[in-house]
């Protein structure tokens, strides 16, 4: 719960330390004194958005502190734990505003997000304003209500989740199907270019060695020739060949004298070259020997290569070209044919998702149904007690034609005012009373059953008065049993059923507006109660009111 509060220039508050206690605590003071601005301030600190203008005037920055006891609230702790944010069973939230609109969060002294700040702070303080009722009109502000009411809405939460999953796959499979035909013609066409690439079959590097065979298969007889030409040339010439010739040069040389080394030399020389010019001799007859026409091999070959070059054609590709083509063809029709495989995968996910939200949004419609007739039952029972006897409260569940984001039915809080009237939507609903009453008896109600250990309710009692304000007065009085209630009101029939009185009151001094808070015990307390039953003008008999009204309190 909220222990207490530290306010440094903001709005008209200079500083103000405040600390609180269990039960019901009422804030009062006359009109535009600022009754609301320590709910302002605690809102901040709660994560609410911010400018400048909350700034005091004349000053830097506004500094709001607000501390929490968390020792019965574990799932705060957890949170917290959760952080690496150590707490001594106390929670402090800190927000810092700069004159610029700049804003500083902290969560016990450790800077945070703003998003931390509201998770964390919707789990410790729940504020319902004056303008509560507007909020109520509205259908899926009633869905929400109701489903923190039946504790669904982490359920609500599920399915909507679901949902946007279901959906986005329904979307997808629908784009996939959309394309499906010009995706089988483009299947087509790639399946004819692949099982023709496939029948070609080319192997690297084949078109050079087809082109090498080619050459050398048209020009075995000229290769034949000029290998008996040059083995002549070298041996067999009887008109003189080279061995010959060697051999005559090396019997003259031989016969010099005197011998010299560099006679020696060229002899050595010549019989090298006689015996290398034999050896290529051999080579050549050997050759020759291995050279043999094969015309058939020749029509092959022309044939392969031509299959080639007109398949290229075919692709306007190069022939060197046509296994990057193969392969970028069969990787694109891989790639559809998967897509065709990855259809049915989709679909089978797309049902899948479906099931698994038509079961949640089925739970959540049973649980929906036993929450919505007791929420309607205690909000009648408030009702009835808040001038509205023969009030009839209903939560109509309309089944939808198909399941949506929150589920298979539309919620709306229906109210028939007076006999014989039929049921009517909220929203319809022409009398401001009635609905402040409704809106009020609605907000006891689900407040009853909240984890939240603060709840907040700023001037929620307009419009009411008489015995219907003392009936509101002991309604959050009750709540307050529970853990902790603060009520801004104007009312004296509220403000009397209060655990604790603060009175806010304006201050103007050196031309300077200040707004402070005290604490009201005794006599001060009566005289703020006759204040709001009777005005400035304080008489004996509203003050004897005031201490009769008090005195029933405590009697209670």
């Amino acid at each position: 719960m909220l222990t207490s509060i530290a306010i440094s220039n903001f709005a008209i508050v200079e500083s103000l330390e405040l600390e609180f206690k269990k039960g019901m605590t009422v804030i009062s003071g006359e009109t535009g004194a600022g009754k609301s601005i320590m709910v302002d301030a605690l809102s901040l600190c709660l994560g609410d958005r911010t400018d400048a203008a909350v700034v005091r005037h004349g000053e830097k920055k506004a500094d709001i502190s607000a501390s929490f006891d968390i020792q019965q609230y574990p799932h705060v702790q957890k949170w917290l734990e959760e952080r690496d944010l150590e707490h001594d069973q106390h929670c402090i939230l800190r927000r810092v505003i700069s004159k610029e609109g700049r804003s500083k969060a902290y969560i016990n002294g450790r800077p945070c997000t703003l998003n931390d700040l509201k998770e964390v702070g919707s789990q410790l303080v729940d504020i319902h304003g004056q303008h509560e009722h507007q909020s109520l009109l509205k259908k899926n502000a009633q869905r929400q209500q109701l489903d923190e009411y039946g504790r669904l809405t982490e359920l609500s939460k599920q399915v909507s989740q679901q949902y946007s999953i279901w959906r986005q796959l329904k979307e997808e499979l629908s784009a996939q199907q959309n394309r499906s035909a010009e995706q089988d013609a483009k299947i087509q066409l790639l399946s004819y270019q692949a099982q023709e690439l496939q029948q070609l079959d080319l192997k690297e590097g084949e078109i050079e060695e087809l082109e090498n065979e080619q050459a050398f298969l048209s020009n075995i007889a000229d290769s034949q020739y000029k290998a008996y030409q040059a083995s002549g040339i070298l041996i067999d010439s009887d008109e003189g060949n080279v061995c010959s010739l060697l051999h005559q040069a090396i019997n003259s040389a031989s016969q010099i004298r005197p011998a010299t080394k560099e006679l020696e030399n060229a002899l050595e020389m010549m019989n090298v070259a006689l015996i290398q010019a034999q050896e290529a001799a051999d080579s050549l007859h050997h050759y020759q020997d291995t050279l043999e026409q094969n015309p058939e091999r020749l029509i092959n070959v022309e044939q392969r290569l031509s299959d080639i070059y007109d398949t290229a054609r075919k692709h306007r590709t190069l022939p060197e070209g046509l296994l990057a083509l193969r392969e970028s063809v069969e990787t694109e029709l891989n790639s559809l044919q998967g897509s065709e495989e990855s259809l049915e995968s989709l679909k089978e996910k797309e049902e899948q998702a479906y099931e698994k939200l038509t079961a949640l949004a089925t739970t959540l419609t049973e649980k929906r149904i036993i929450a919505k007739d007791e929420l309607a039952q205690k909000v009648e029972e408030q009702i009835h007690g808040l001038g509205m006897p023969h009030a009839r409260f209903f939560i109509q569940c309309q089944p939808l034609n198909q399941v949506s984001a929150n589920g298979f039915e539309d919620i709306e809080y229906m109210i028939a005012s007076n006999p014989g009237q039929p049921a009517q939507p909220l929203r319809k609903v022409a009398s401001g009373g009635e609905l402040s009453r409704i809106s009020l008896g609605i907000q006891v109600v689900t407040a009853h059953t909240s984890i939240i250990p603060t709840l907040v309710f700023d001037e929620v009692d307009v419009g009411i008065s008489g015995g219907i304000a003392e009936v509101v007065g002991r309604m959050l009085r009750s709540v307050g049993k529970r853990g902790q209630v603060f009520c801004v009101t104007h009312l004296a029939q509220v403000a009397a059923q209060g655990n604790q009185h603060l009175r806010v009151s304006k201050l103007v001094e050196d031309e300077a507006t200040s707004s402070q808070v005290e604490l009201l015990k005794d006599q001060h307390r009566t005289q703020e109660i006759a204040r709001l039953l009777g005005g400035l003008e304080l008489t004996e008999q509203t003050l004897a009111h005031a201490r009769e009204m008090l005195g029933n309190v405590q009697l209670q």
